[in-house]
């Protein structure tokens, strides 16, 4: 009986920690696909590491390519004006 309530009690914490909703649509998104994955771990891997909160980290390197990104458009254009002046 301890066991079982061992169980109850983890699995109140997986549902109020909204893991077994997660895991659910990640499973029901993997039924859903017309064409199954070679890898189903690959598959859920892939889509519980896209829902999970966003690293700091992460989102200062996103912003540090989008600065690029613009940085180099910008010398792009000055390029082509400088080979139209050449």
């Amino acid at each position: 009986q301890a066991a079982d309530s061992k169980r109850e009690q983890f699995r109140r914490y997986l549902e109020k920690s909204g893991v077994l909703d997660t895991l659910t649509k990640v499973l029901v998104a993997l039924y859903e696909e017309p064409e199954k994955p070679n890898s189903a771990l690959d598959f859920l891997k892939h889509h519980l590491g896209a829902s999970a909160p966003e690293n700091p980290e992460i989102e200062a390197l996103r912003l540090e390519v989008a600065e690029m990104k613009e940085k180099y458009e910008a010398v792009l254009e000055e390029n082509k004006k400088l080979k139209t002046k050449v």
